[in-house]
C-alpha cells in the first residue's frame, strides 16, 4: 500500500524551519540585519509561490484560505515583524504537508494495474513448432498461443483446443469458471484453469480486452472533478472578517502595525491543520474496522452519499457455487451424491469441486471408477469398477441416456446437475453462488444511513440477478451490463454522491467513475482495489456501513475542529485589534490554538470505536483483531 511522506519531509516545511531556526540564531547572536534580510528573503519566496497557486485556484473559481495567509505575511515583512512571519510560513506550509498526506493523491495512479496486464504469452511458431515465449506486445492476429495452467490469457481469441476451462469472474462478473468449447471466443485478462490449451490471437495486446478495461479507468479517473478542501469553504467569510476586523483596528488606532498584530493571530493555520489531521485519523480509524481509504477527501464524500450501487458477484453473494440441495430420484440423495462425486473427480468444470467437497465432508465412499472422460460444455461420463457408467452433467446430456426428465421448479440462480446411473436418472444436485449472511442487514442499515437509492449494477443474467435482489431488498436492478453500460449508468444516477462496490476487472472503470468507489479486496488485489476510493480487506460486506458512519463522526469531528480554531482566533483577533497582543506574542499563541485544534481533530483516531459491534457482523477474533488496530487480509 502506498505509504504518504513525512510532513518533515515537505521540501517547504524544511524551508520553513530552517528559516525560522536560523533567523532565531542570528538574533541571538546580535546580527539583526542579517536575521532580518534572510527572513525577508523566506517569506517573499513562499508568498510568491502561495500567491502563484492562489491565483491559478481563482481563476477556477476556487476562493482558498490562502488569501488571508499571504496578507498576513506581507503585513508581517512591512511592519517589521519579520520572526511572527516565519511562525506564519511554518505553520502555513505544515499544514499544507499535512493535508497532502491527508489525500495521498497518488492512491489512484494506475501504476499497479497496468503492471498486472499480461507481460508475455508463448507462441507455437509454424515453421517448426516450438513453443517460444515473448512479449505480449509482439503478438500478433492469427499466431497460435499455448496458454498453460493458471495463466492469464495474453490476448483476445479463439479456442483451438478441444475445450478450455478459464475464470472469467474479474472480466464479465460472472461467478463462476467457464468451458469453452473448439472456435469459442475468449478474453483477455482471464485466468485459464489446471488444463493448457490453444488459442489463435483475433487481436494484438494493445487491442484486446484488458487494454480496454485499463483505457476506460483511466478516462473515469481523468474526468473527476477535483474536490474543494473542506475548509476552503470557510475561507470567504474568515477572510472577510478577519480583514475587517484588522482594518477597523488600524484605523482606530493608526497604526499599521496593528493590523499585522491582529492578521498575525487570524492566520488560517487551525483551519488549514484541523480537517486534514482529522481525515487521517478517520483514515486511520477505517482501517482498524478492515476498510483502506486511499484519499481524505473520500471520507468526506462517504458522509454526505446517498445513492449505493452494488455489483452481485463477489459483492452480494460469495463469489463462489456450493451445494445447495440434493434430490434422489432412483437413488437415494447419498447414493446420488456419491456417484456424482465419483465421476467429477475426473471433471475440470467448476461445479466439480463443491461437488466432491461436500461428498467427503460427508464422510461417503466413492465408488471406483475404472475410466473417465470428460464432454465439454455438457458433463462427465464414467465407467465404475463393476462395468456400470455414471453420466454427470446438464439436463440434455442426461436426458439422451435416460429420456424423459422431469421438470423442477427452481429459483432463478440456481443450477442443476443430473446424475444417471445406469441409464436411469438417479438424482439432481442444486447449485448456486450464496447471498452473504450480511447483505440484507447491511442494505437495511445503509438505508438507515440515509443512503436511500440502492441499486444492483451486474454482468449476470436477468433472472439469477433478481433472485438475489428479491432475497437482499433491492427492486432496480440492471442486469447483464457490459463495463461501459455499468459507467453509464451510474453516472446516469440522479442521487448525489453516488458510491459503487464491485469486485473484479469488469467493475474497475465503474469504480473509477463513480464518486467513491468501493472494492471488495479480501480475495486479493485487483484492477477493482487500484481503481477504488476505499478496499474493504475483509468477506465482510458490512465493513460499508461502518466505514461510512466512520466518515460522519470524522467529517463532524472536523468542522468541530474548525470552528473550535475560528472561535478561538476570532477572540484572538479582538484582543490584539485593542493593542494587548505583540505580533510574535500572537504567533506562538497562535501555535497553541493549533494545537488544541490538532488535538480536537485527533478524535477521530477513535472513531471506530463509535460503531456498534453489533453491527460489524464479524467473528469475535476478527473484533477482537479490530480493537488492537490489527487489519484483516
Amino acid at each position: 500500500m502506498f505509504r504518504a511522506p513525512h510532513p518533515l519531509a515537505h521540501p517547504m516545511v524544511l524551508l520553513a524551519a530552517g528559516a525560522l531556526l536560523a533567523t532565531g540564531t542570528l538574533m541571538i547572536l546580535g546580527q539583526g540585519q542579517a536575521a532580518d534580510i534572510l527572513a525577508s528573503v523566506v517569506i517573499a519566496f513562499v508568498v510568491l509561490v502561495t500567491a502563484k497557486d492562489m491565483v491559478q485556484h481563482m481563476m477556477r473559481g476556487h476562493w482558498g484560505l490562502d488569501i488571508l495567509a499571504v496578507v498576513a505575511m506581507v503585513a508581517t515583512v512591512l511592519v517589521g515583524e519579520y520572526l511572527a512571519g516565519l511562525i506564519i510560513v511554518l505553520m502555513l506550509t505544515g499544514g499544507e504537508a499535512l493535508e497532502k498526506m491527508a489525500e495521498n493523491k497518488a492512491s489512484r495512479e494506475l501504476d499497479t494495474l497496468i503492471s498486472r496486464a499480461p507481460a508475455f504469452a508463448h507462441r507455437n511458431n509454424r515453421n517448426d513448432g516450438q513453443i517460444v515465449r515473448i512479449p505480449v506486445d509482439e503478438v500478433q492476429v492469427g499466431d497460435v498461443l499455448l496458454v498453460r495452467g493458471s495463466e492469464v490469457l495474453p490476448v483476445d481469441g479463439v479456442v483451438l483446443s478441444e475445450r478450455a476451462t478459464v475464470d472469467e469472474s474479474s472480466v464479465t462478473g460472472e461467478p463462476v469458471p467457464v468451458t469453452r468449447a473448439k472456435g469459442d471466443e475468449v478474453l483477455s485478462g482471464s485466468v485459464n484453469g489446471t488444463e493448457s490449451f490453444s488459442m489463435r490471437a483475433t487481436a494484438t495486446a494493445a487491442d484486446s480486452h484488458y487494454a480496454s478495461i485499463v483505457q476506460l479507468v483511466q478516462e473515469a479517473v481523468a474526468s473527476q472533478a477535483p474536490m474543494v478542501r473542506l475548509a476552503d469553504r470557510y475561507a470567504v467569510p474568515f477572510t472577510a472578517v478577519s480583514l475587517l476586523i484588522a482594518g477597523i483596528a488600524w484605523y482606530l488606532s493608526g497604526d499599521p502595525v496593528r493590523f499585522a498584530e491582529v492578521l498575525v493571530v487570524a492566520t488560517p493555520c487551525p483551519l488549514l491543520i484541523a480537517a486534514p489531521v482529522a481525515f487521517m485519523g478517520g483514515m486511520s480509524s477505517a482501517a482498524r474496522v478492515n476498510v483502506i481509504v486511499k484519499e481524505g477527501g473520500t471520507l468526506e464524500k462517504l458522509a454526505r452519499v446517498r445513492a449505493a450501487g452494488l455489483d452481485k458477484t463477489g459483492t452480494l453473494t460469495q463469489g463462489h457455487p456450493t451445494v445447495t440441495d440434493i434430490r434422489g430420484f432412483s437413488c437415494s440423495t447419498a447414493e446420488t451424491l456419491a456417484h456424482a462425486a465419483a465421476a467429477e473427480q475426473y471433471s475440470v468444470h467448476v461445479f466439480a469441486e463443491p461437488i466432491v467437497k461436500v461428498a467427503r465432508e460427508r464422510g461417503l465412499n466413492l465408488p471406483p471408477v475404472r475410466s473417465a472422460e470428460e464432454f465439454a460444455t455438457n458433463g462427465v461420463v464414467a465407467v465404475l469398477a463393476d462395468g456400470s457408467e455414471v453420466r454427470v452433467g446438464k439436463a440434455r446430456f442426461v436426458r439422451e441416456v435416460t429420456g424423459h426428465i422431469p421438470e423442477l421448479n427452481l429459483e432463478p440462480g440456481v443450477a442443476a446437475v443430473y446424475v444417471a446411473v445406469a441409464g436411469e436418472l438417479a438424482g439432481v444436485l442444486l447449485l448456486s453462488d450464496p447471498v452473504r449472511e450480511d447483505a440484507s442487514e447491511t442494505l437495511k442499515l445503509l438505508r438507515e444511513q440515509g443512503v436511500t437509492d440502492i441499486f444492483m449494477v451486474t454482468g449476470d443474467v436477468e433472472s439469477t440477478a433478481r433472485s438475489v435482489g428479491d432475497a437482499v431488498g433491492i427492486e432496480r436492478i440492471y442486469a447483464e451490463m457490459t463495463p461501459q453500460q455499468k459507467v453509464k449508468v451510474v453516472q446516469a444516477n440522479t442521487s448525489r454522491p453516488a458510491l459503487m462496490v464491485g469486485d473484479g476487472i469488469n467493475d474497475a472503470p465503474v469504480l473509477a467513475a463513480s464518486d467513491v468507489g468501493v472494492a471488495m479486496g479480501a480475495r486479493g488485489a485487483t484492477a477493482a482495489s487500484e481503481s477504488a476510493s476505499a478496499v474493504i480487506t475483509s468477506e465482510s460486506l458490512a465493513r460499508l456501513v461502518d466505514v461510512i458512519n466512520i466518515s460522519k463522526r470524522t467529517v463532524r469531528i472536523a468542522l468541530q475542529s474548525i470552528w473550535l480554531g475560528i472561535i478561538i482566533s476570532v477572540g484572538l483577533m479582538l484582543v490584539a485589534a485593542f493593542g494587548h497582543l505583540p505580533a510574535v506574542a500572537g504567533a506562538l499563541l497562535q501555535e497553541v490554538v493549533d494545537l488544541v485544534a490538532i488535538l480536537s481533530a485527533l478524535r477521530a483516531l477513535s472513531a471506530h470505536n463509535k460503531v456498534p459491534s453489533m453491527r460489524r457482523g464479524v467473528s469475535s477474533p476478527e473484533r477482537q483483531a479490530a480493537q488492537r488496530g490489527v487489519t484483516g487480509y
